[in-house]
């Protein structure tokens, strides 16, 4: 056999995928097909046809690589809270469930007089009357003005111009114009509620809990297992996949604490939803842009939030790798004058591409891939 009939020798190393040495086996099938005619005396002296690249090359590009990551999520109104009345007596009307009652409106009837929503933080714990003083007078002194009622000066004192007040608002309730605010009368919450749930029934005692509530603003929970939540920190910023396949912005405004499961045992995570294991904690995020989410409430979405990424990296395929028999990776370069192997280190793997440094590699450089 002379020269052009041998083997050339080359590193060993093969493909990540199924193509390994495929050039190689083509080689060795020609030279064995070329000794066989050489016993009959026809194709001796034939050229024996040699691999002289890669089947097919890609780029070595710089970009930004970013790996994310998808949650299961719920769109809808957020956890729902008891609303507990003290009035006494008994119901008498109720507001449908999914009514939206705002400040100043009926939340009950309690023997056909109207508890009234009013906005703050601090509970109804006293009555309120000429005299007293508090920040919780202040608190339903800004409600009152906020109604438009007016003749009075907002401060930390009820005084005889807040009572003259309270009665022109206790005239337009058709209530008794008493000028003091009952404290069974009015339930404070911080904002709108949207009615989850009737607790009670209409001819049923006005004392206990007698709705659940949410807020009126649609949000996104998502319940995270605990040891994969670090990316749950306030204001992360997420993408919100919804069932149409619109995608719209998402913020992280909350983070409950770590509660187990509720069969007590340990549940395999969903590959395809991470985040689905035994312990968890519930994200909640809020949709800046609720018109963008249209008429969708309690829908299943996907919250996406990034888990890596590497800014201004050199990147190749995945399948540009090559395993060398030595360990490690490398890359088969080619240029005009040939091809070589690059022994490479790897980086963040995303999007079917991966993050490599090496020797000599540099952007726009030519690599082999599978044809």
């Amino acid at each position: 056999m002379d020269s052009t009939e041998r083997p050339r020798s080359r590193p060993a190393r093969r493909r990540l995928r199924a193509v390994a040495g495929a050039g190689l086996v083509l080689t060795t099938l020609a030279v064995a097909g070329a000794a066989t005619l050489g016993l009959g005396g026809r194709g001796a002296d034939q050229a024996v046809p040699r691999r002289t690249g890669p089947a097919a090359t890609a780029t070595v590009t710089r970009q930004t690589l970013v790996k994310t990551v998808t949650l299961a999520g719920e769109l809808g109104y957020g956890p729902a809270a008891p609303l507990t009345s003290t009035a006494t007596g008994t119901v008498t009307w109720l507001p449908d469930v999914g009514t939206t009652v705002r400040r100043g409106e009926a939340l009950l009837r309690a023997d056909e007089l109207p508890v009234v929503l009013l906005y703050g933080f601090l509970p109804m714990y006293r009555p309120l009357t000429t005299g007293v003083q508090g920040s919780d007078v202040r608190q339903f002194e800004r409600n009152l003005a906020a109604l438009g009622y007016r003749g009075f000066t907002v401060d930390e004192e009820f005084s005889a111009s807040t009572s003259d007040a309270v009665k022109r608002w206790q005239k337009d309730l058709e209530v008794p114009e008493t000028g003091t605010v009952d404290r069974d009368r009015v339930i404070y919450t911080p904002g709108p509620v949207r009615i989850a749930q009737r607790l009670a029934r209409v001819g049923a005692s006005a004392t206990g809990d007698v709705l659940s509530y949410t807020g009126n603003t649609r949000m996104v929970t998502v319940s995270a297992a605990a040891g994969e939540a670090a990316w749950a920190a306030k204001g992360a910023k997420v993408t919100v996949t919804l069932p149409t396949g619109t995608s719209v912005a998402g913020q992280v405004t909350a983070i409950g604490p770590p509660t187990p499961a509720a069969s007590g045992g340990q549940t395999p995570p969903d590959p395809e939803h991470p985040g689905t294991g035994a312990a968890a904690v519930q994200v909640t995020i809020a949709i800046p842009d609720q018109k963008a989410l249209g008429g969708l409430a309690g829908a299943s979405v996907d919250v996406r939030y990034v888990a890596q990424e590497r800014k201004k990296v050199l990147t190749v395929p995945v399948t540009a790798l090559l395993a060398l028999t030595e360990g490690g990776y490398g890359l088969e370069v080619t240029d005009p004058g040939g091809t070589r192997i690059v022994a490479v280190e790897v980086g963040l793997f995303a999007e079917g591409r991966v993050e490599v440094q090496g020797d000599g590699l540099t952007e726009g450089l030519s690599v082999g891939v599978p044809g």
